[in-house]
């Protein structure tokens, strides 16, 4: 038995010398970074920690509190997984008010109402947005509704009325990147707009058509052709609850894909709208158009209470969400569930409660809370600040966590390493987990604000190269 601690002894103290050794290289690598032309008016910050111990290994400016990008989603995700568990679901429930007469007729309302579920109609899981339309199809027909005296309402209350954290850039808001949340929210609250471009540069873009159809939003198309592999340099200006979007930039000759994906205006009321499409096509009618809570408390509206519950769909388990929101970076997700904790953490579902629930979580976790100046839950705020310092020891924490190795499955992989990337303007990060060829596990968090020039990236990657 001595002989084999004394083994293993051994093993471990080759392995952190040659941890140890890399680190030279590692501080000569990172220096030729700093005096990289594109580097000259940036701010840069590198942490790498020992992933057994904790142990700083190698650290610069770690300290100084940079805007994340998309690497915020780490810390996101590993506090809902914290405050709500893997195995979370929301609950979407379609509900009916007043009563149903002999021959069919409700007079009265059918009442969809969200819980803030982010995946209800996605293309990702298996409640489609078909599949949930038929469900609830056959639900309504199951409770004898042949027609509706009233109308269908989006109940989106639980998250209140502001979609967008504050912070977030024009530009964003109206992409599908930048779709807020909503407490009905619907096909990741986004819809897809198909332009084809001019034959010669500076002609007009045309639109061919939006997917879904959506007559409601009109869309007012600015677009020019742009040259050959110039590609999409497409925005959207579409504000939240708006019905007019504005389309500005270019797009690019020869371009592959069909056209853009725009951020939903409503969801809630997109979502009352299919449904209420769908039931008409099938001869389910309703005297009143589509609405949302919202809409109803504008006209001093009461949203009637539900009679009777006729379907409840549950979304897939926080690990599933949380697969797919670090590895396909979706915004809407870190929205959600930063209002999603305050919630849990009987607080109003506001994205400033979420924060403040995420910084106390950490908080008493040993992480300084002026490290951590969190203004929304996906990093696409350039006002959020954090010290690479205190992301990597949160990465640290979580190891030893039952949920871990589900956080861990949904980190991509960039340079042969298991990290979150995070881009916005001049911009860029990265954070999580490296083994080298010697079985030395690392946390490296590296991050470079206000730099020059393109292409980054594969100046990052040499630093980090040096822990291979």
């Amino acid at each position: 038995m001595k002989f084999l601690k004394a083994a293993i002894f051994l093993i471990l103290l080759s392995i952190n010398c040659f941890a140890q050794n890399r680190i030279p290289n590692l501080e000569k690598a990172f220096n030729n970074l700093l005096a990289d032309e594109q580097s000259k008016h940036a701010i840069t910050s590198l942490c790498v920690l020992d992933a057994n111990t904790g142990k700083t290994l190698f650290a610069k400016n770690e300290q100084i509190g940079l805007a994340t990008a998309s690497t915020l989603k780490t810390i996101t995700a590993a506090t809902a997984f914290s405050i709500l568990g893997k195995d979370f679901q929301f609950q979407t429930t379609l509900a009916y008010s007043g009563n149903i007469a002999a021959d069919g007729t409700l007079t009265g309302n059918l009442i969809i109402i969200g819980s803030g579920d982010p995946t209800l109609g996605s293309w990702r899981y298996q409640n489609k947005e078909n599949a949930v339309l038929s469900q609830w199809v056959s639900a309504i027909q199951a409770a004898g509704i042949k027609k509706i005296e009233g109308t269908i309402i989006g109940d989106d209350r639980i998250f209140g009325s502001q979609t967008t954290p504050e912070g977030w850039v024009w530009q964003d808001i109206g992409n599908y990147y930048g779709a807020g949340t909503s407490g009905l929210a619907w096909r990741e609250n986004q819809f897809d707009i198909h332009l084809r471009p001019g034959s010669g540069t500076n002609d007009q873009v045309r639109i061919v058509k939006t997917v879904p159809e959506t007559p409601y939003v009109q869309i007012v198309n600015e677009l020019r052709t742009g040259a050959a592999g110039s590609g999409d340099r497409t925005y959207a200006f579409l504000p939240p609850y708006s019905n007019v979007a504005y389309l500005r930039g270019t797009w690019g000759m020869g371009i592959s894909k069909p056209g853009i994906s725009v951020a939903t205006p409503d969801p809630a009321f997109d979502c009352a709208y299919r449904l209420q499409d769908t039931l008409k096509r099938l001869g389910i009618s309703s005297s009143q158009q589509a609405t949302t809570a919202r809409l109803m408390a504008l006209n001093n509206q009461a949203v009637p209470s539900p009679t009777q519950k006729v379907n409840t769909i549950s979304s897939p388990t926080l690990s599933e969400i949380s697969y797919w929101f670090l590895k396909k970076s979706i915004n809407l997700y870190g929205e959600t569930l930063l209002k999603t904790i305050a919630l849990k953490s009987g607080k109003t579902a506001t994205t400033s409660k979420g924060a403040e629930t995420e910084v106390n979580y950490w908080a008493n976790k040993g992480i300084d809370k002026s490290a951590l100046n969190i203004i929304d839950g996906s990093g696409l705020s350039p006002g959020d600040r954090i010290t690479t310092s205190a992301m990597a020891n949160i990465l640290f924490q979580i190891q030893k966590e039952n949920w871990f190795t589900d956080f861990y499955k949904g980190l991509p992989e960039y340079n042969g390493m298991r990290i979150k990337s995070g881009t916005i303007n001049d911009v860029s990060a990265f954070a999580g987990y490296h083994t080298d060829t010697a079985g030395n596990k690392y946390i490296i968090v590296i991050n470079i604000n206000n730099y020059s020039g393109s292409g980054i990236n594969k100046k990052l990657f040499r630093v980090l190269d040096e822990l291979k």
